[in-house]
Formats: C-alpha cells, sequence, structure tokens
C-alpha cells in the first residue's frame, strides 16, 4: 500500500509540475541568437544589427534534396518581401564545401544573403542544428517565433512574414 501511495504521489507531482511549465512558459522560442554571418563576399552581418525586419534563417545543403525544392519558393519570397524589409540568410552547412555552394548559388542565381558555416559555429548557436533544411523565423523584435526541420510550408510562412511586415508599417 506504501508503494501505491508513493507512487500516486509522484504521478501527481510530476502533472502538476507539467502543467505549471506550460501555463509559466513563455511563448516562442526565445531570442534568436547573437551570431556574426560571414557572407560569400567576406562581409560580415550581425545578427542582432537586423532588428526591426523579420529575418529568415535557413541551413541548408547542396546535397539537400528538400533544401533544392525551397530554394526557388525563397528566391521568389525574397523577389517580393526584400524591398519591404524581410531579410533572408541562407547558412550554408559546415559539412558542405565551400566550391559547391559558390556554384548553386551562382547556377540558381540566388539572391538573398548566404553565409559559411565553415566551423559550424552558427549552427551549434542555433540549437546544434545538423538536419537540413532547418529554417528559423526571426521577428522583429529578435525572438525566435517559428523553427521548421525539414520542408516548410512556403504559403504559411509567407503569409506569417506578411503580417510581421504589415504590424510594422501601421
Amino acid at each position: 500500500m506504501k508503494t501505491k501511495d508513493i507512487a500516486i504521489g509522484a504521478v501527481a507531482a510530476l502533472f502538476i509540475s507539467a502543467l505549471a511549465y506550460v501555463w509559466l512558459a513563455p511563448a516562442g522560442f526565445g531570442s534568436a541568437p547573437s551570431v556574426t554571418f560571414k557572407t560569400l563576399t567576406g562581409e560580415q552581418i550581425q545578427l542582432d544589427d537586423l532588428r526591426g525586419k523579420p529575418v529568415l534563417v535557413t541551413f541548408w545543403a547542396t546535397s539537400c534534396v528538400g533544401c533544392m525544392r525551397e530554394m526557388p519558393h525563397l528566391i521568389e519570397m525574397h523577389h517580393d518581401l526584400h524591398a519591404q524589409g524581410l531579410e533572408i540568410i541562407g547558412v550554408a552547412m559546415d559539412y558542405d564545401p565551400p566550391n559547391h555552394v559558390v556554384e548553386t548559388v551562382e547556377s540558381r542565381q540566388v539572391p538573398y544573403t548566404i553565409s559559411l558555416d565553415i566551423d559550424g559555429a552558427i549552427a551549434a548557436a542555433f540549437d546544434q542544428v545538423r538536419l537540413t533544411p532547418t529554417n528559423y523565423l526571426i521577428n522583429p523584435d529578435g525572438r525566435v517565433v517559428f523553427k521548421k526541420i525539414g520542408e516548410m510550408d512556403i504559403a504559411k510562412l509567407r503569409d506569417d512574414i506578411i503580417q510581421m511586415l504589415q504590424k510594422g508599417s501601421a
């Protein structure tokens, strides 16, 4: 009987703890990490300097079929929304040979910023990203509001970004 009472107490404590976590946990994923992206052209971009704009950080690799399927949609989104404030930063994974990255960016005429994560520091700062595609949407306040491992629902993402842009211009 005593063991049963202990088990019931443990389950009740676990339930109460889980309920408290759900009730008290902050919305979203927290603040985006303070990272510096080094672009293919050698420019250094600090993520913190992009505050005030929605930023999509997309981790990708040239060998990733899903990444290659997403890329035309990201190019279109950049063309449509960059002038309104959207920033897209594609982060090439550390295992991707830089010459493959450059060839892909040139052949696909990628207009948005591409960063090489040579030492894996950016992927590490974003929750140890290892799988591609992995995408993070950061709102203008610098908070991660969306994270997706695998291919995104581009239409939903686009709608979310447009809402952010409209709030910023209101």
